[in-house]
């Protein structure tokens, strides 16, 4: 009887365990602002390319904007003075950046995620039906009685795309209907394209 005990105990605790695997794997799969090819890296890199922080602040809330502007200066001092350095400058920025965007989300921050990351393909879709301004290939994942409201808010979302580069309070309201579009396509039932 002993030994049947802590065998019972282990077995109640596995459907707990089973259901926070499930939903880790759900956050890894669906997100894609934590990867080297996401959006916000993206920003973060052009930012850097360009010397212009206000790329990337857009994937942040007001409230963070000092540490990044100050991780930035720091970052393009340092990035000058090796190869080595430029890799590590880069590094760190880009995970302070990410790190903040997915606190503003509500979301753990839980590593930088090499490009080309588990990424859902009606994420994938949806960023390049925004970078083609076109929802055509979008909303073939869904059934025909969601594809209007999908529609609806991916217009929505490309109208917010269109601002100047250094109008950041435009831009973070381009962010916010990004995010909340990504977040609805997450949970609408996808159908797969072969």
């Amino acid at each position: 009887m002993r030994n049947v005990m802590p065998h019972t105990i282990r077995l109640r605790r596995l459907p707990g365990l089973a259901l926070a695997v499930l939903m880790v794997s759900a956050a890894t799969s669906f997100a894609h602002c934590d990867t080297m090819d996401g959006p916000v890296v993206k920003a973060a890199q052009s930012a850097l390319k360009t010397r212009n922080v206000n790329l990337v602040l857009i994937w942040v809330s007001k409230k963070d904007e000092v540490e990044v502007k100050q991780s930035f200066r720091l970052a393009l001092h340092v990035r000058v003075l090796n190869r080595e350095a430029r890799q590590l400058a880069d590094k760190y920025f880009f995970e302070m950046v990410v790190r903040l965007h997915r606190a503003g989300e509500g979301q753990p921050y839980t590593g930088l995620k090499p490009a080309g990351a588990n990424v859902d393909p009606v994420i994938r879709a949806a960023d390049q039906a925004l970078d083609n301004s076109s929802s055509e290939t979008l909303v073939k994942f869904f059934p025909e009685n969601i594809r209007v409201e999908v529609e609806d808010r991916f217009r929505d979302t490309l109208s917010r795309k269109k601002f100047h580069r250094n109008d950041v309070e435009a831009g973070r309201r381009y962010v916010e209907a990004y995010v909340a579009l990504l977040e609805y396509l997450e949970h609408l039932p996808a159908r797969e394209l072969r």
